[in-house]
């Protein structure tokens, strides 16, 4: 791949009964494993319940949308009698949402984002990096006189407060010697923001792929890009989840490096899906696969993604979205857990 370089709550659980082995995905073939009906037509897999692994895909992760699409877990737990849940993430701020509710075990998320929700109280762990993207910019019309941050000062700014384009907008906006106060922000999701910069309701977009460039290339403007003001894609799991049900928490990471792999070997597929799910052009799909995000990352979570979010803590608590950089340190401390993609490599995965 090509790289361009809350409070604390009480979570509602589903029943679950955890399967038996640590599943090895990539480089094996997967078998299908449904079992056979019984003599009275009762299929052996409605008998042996083995509850539900719910997880999201969304857009923005382009592994999820593999794994989803090749039915990989769904084949690999049904011996175990376990149901997979598919549910769309249309922003870092709805995966966190279902994450602190309990509607999903394992959510997409960018890494401020999940560093965001553990520091006000949400006990996840993030257990695999999914990507390194450069998935936000700030957007403004083809016609628009916004040349710099700078002219930003007095206009109105659509952004989707809790996931990384609105963070982006913040780190942008103090390098420019300009805060949130300078500029109106309307708080409105990925979409929706597209589309009040089209119909002329804001003046500017704090993006997010592939959105972002699919509206590039009805003649939106990317008015100021920075890579580094970009943190990286985590997969973010219930803690309770992992202490419950660590084999499928396995399962779904193994999953995730076969993903891997596999969109390093298939780039044009990979790109297809997107396309697919997302409702866009292929050659739109393929840009954002090949040359605004790296699959091809480091997946455990460790220093790297310290570093990063180490700069983004400030911003946190200056904003007033976490109260203290306490939080913030505990939260650093907490985050992340590279167990998991540690026993997926020695899996072979």
């Amino acid at each position: 791949m090509n790289s361009r370089s809350f409070q604390p709550y009480s979570q509602p659980r589903k029943p679950r009964s955890t399967f038996a082995a640590v599943v090895a995905v990539a480089g094996l073939a997967l078998a299908g494993c449904v079992a056979g009906e019984d003599s009275t037509g009762t299929s052996a897999v409605q008998e042996a319940d083995g509850g539900t692994l719910t997880l999201d895909f969304a857009t923005y992760n382009p592994l999820s949308l593999i794994i989803k699409d090749q039915g990989w877990l769904e084949e690999e737990l049904a011996d175990d009698g376990v149901t997979v849940e598919w549910v769309q993430s249309a922003g870092s701020n709805k995966a966190n949402e279902n994450l602190r509710s309990g509607a999903i075990d394992v959510g997409s998320t960018a890494g401020s984002a999940a560093l965001l929700n553990r520091a006000n109280g949400s006990p996840i762990k993030a257990i695999d990096v999914f990507s390194q993207p450069e998935w936000s910019a700030l957007v403004v019309g083809a016609d628009s006189g916004i040349e710099s941050v700078a002219d930003l000062a007095g206009k109105s700014v659509a952004a989707t407060k809790g996931t990384d384009p609105y963070f982006f907008l913040v780190q942008a906006l103090d390098e420019a010697g300009l805060s949130l106060s300078d500029v109106t922000v309307e708080q409105l999701q990925h979409a929706d923001g597209r589309t009040a910069l089209e119909n002329g309701s804001v003046d500017a977009w704090a993006g997010l792929d592939p959105i972002m460039a699919d509206a590039e290339q009805h003649g939106a403007r990317l008015a100021y890009r920075n890579l580094d003001f970009n943190t990286y894609g985590l997969l973010a799991a219930n803690e309770s989840f992992l202490s419950e049900d660590p084999e499928q928490a396995q399962a779904v990471v193994n999953a995730y490096e076969k993903a891997r792999a596999w969109a390093a070997a298939n780039p044009d597929d990979t790109a297809q899906i997107l396309a697919d799910v997302a409702g866009l052009d292929p050659a739109v799909a393929k840009t954002v696969i090949t040359e605004r995000s790296n699959l091809d990352v480091d997946p455990a979570p460790g220093e790297a993604q310290r570093s990063v979010l180490t700069k983004i803590g400030p911003t946190l608590v200056e904003t007033g979205d976490v109260a203290s950089q306490e939080q913030i340190d505990e939260a650093l401390d907490s985050l992340l857990d590279d167990s998991y993609v540690r026993n997926a490599e020695d899996a072979g995965a």
